[in-house]
């Protein structure tokens, strides 16, 4: 049986610092000319690496923010589609997200996917990681993230369908494929890094437009920080169980197609074996 062809896409705007390690992540697993990215703007630089990957720059347009998170679902899906003529899989998420298997598990993340999953698309448990502002000092950026960071929130908002195995379309922030149910595999974790610096993140909110629909979006965000702060981290593998358990199980009336809500405290340490992944 021949080895199904995996391809990864995304698109970045305001998340420079972390464009290169999506790069560099994702040409170490798939191969450089398997990754492709969007660039949303002519008046952003480069990231250093994206001339060995597949980069297509294109003019910035300004929406509101739910107005823009569907847009880049509606052309990273038109795009993935596409992509299907010579792929058997592919992955999409945001620029600041990273699929990771289990390092327990004797394999490769592109050995993983080629088992046969019997699905329109796999989703990955979310693994918010954040930075705690009492105990951790700001990010050496150049180093192992996960190496500097302990703490991170179970989350049912990343808990997102981003591995396809069809054509299909995601809904906004690739919360959920239109249309569709989704099946969480247990040894597949997406780690969203986009709080992982404290001042980092103040200062990416101060340059996006709070008047577009970013404000509410954006206190949210800020959240996770003191939830990290005021709650005592609960052992990681324990409660992802118990997590993915519920995450399956839970669903709102209004948006049966992705998991419910997590209640109470969902803050974990990470386990240690996570640590040298990223």
């Amino acid at each position: 049986m021949r080895e199904k062809k995996i391809a990864v896409v995304s698109m970045v705007r305001h998340a420079a610092l972390f464009a290169n390690k999506w790069i560099e992540y994702y040409s170490r697993q798939l191969g450089e000319e398997n990754v492709y990215l969007f660039i949303d703007g002519f008046d952003l630089e480069l990231p250093a690496n994206a001339p060995r990957i597949n980069y297509m720059q294109e003019a910035h347009i300004a929406y509101p923010r739910v107005k823009g998170d569907r847009r880049r679902a509606h052309k990273i899906s038109a795009f993935a589609r596409s992509l299907f003529d010579r792929y058997d899989v592919v992955m999409a998420m945001d620029i600041d997200e990273f699929v990771i298997l289990d390092p327990s598990i004797d394999a490769t993340l592109r050995e993983y996917l080629q088992l046969d999953f019997n699905c329109l698309s796999v989703s990955a448990m979310g693994v918010d990681v954040g930075q705690h502002p009492d105990l951790e000092a700001p990010l050496i950026w150049e180093q192992p993230w996960l190496s500097q960071r302990q703490f991170a929130s179970i989350s049912d908002r990343y808990t997102k369908p981003v591995i396809a195995f069809e054509p299909l379309t995601w809904g906004s922030g690739f919360h959920r494929v239109k249309g569709k149910d989704y099946t969480i595999d247990p040894n597949i974790f997406l780690f969203h890094f986009g709080l992982v610096d404290y001042q980092v993140t103040l200062d990416r909110i101060k340059n996006e437009n709070n008047h577009w629909g970013w404000s509410f979006h954006n206190k949210r965000r800020l959240q996770l920080f003191k939830k990290i702060q005021a709650n005592t981290p609960q052992e990681g593998d324990n409660f992802m169980r118990k997590a993915k358990h519920k995450l399956v199980k839970n669903r709102s009336w209004w948006a049966p197609n992705k998991p419910a809500p997590l209640r109470g405290n969902t803050i974990i340490q990470i386990p240690e074996r996570f640590r040298k992944v990223l």
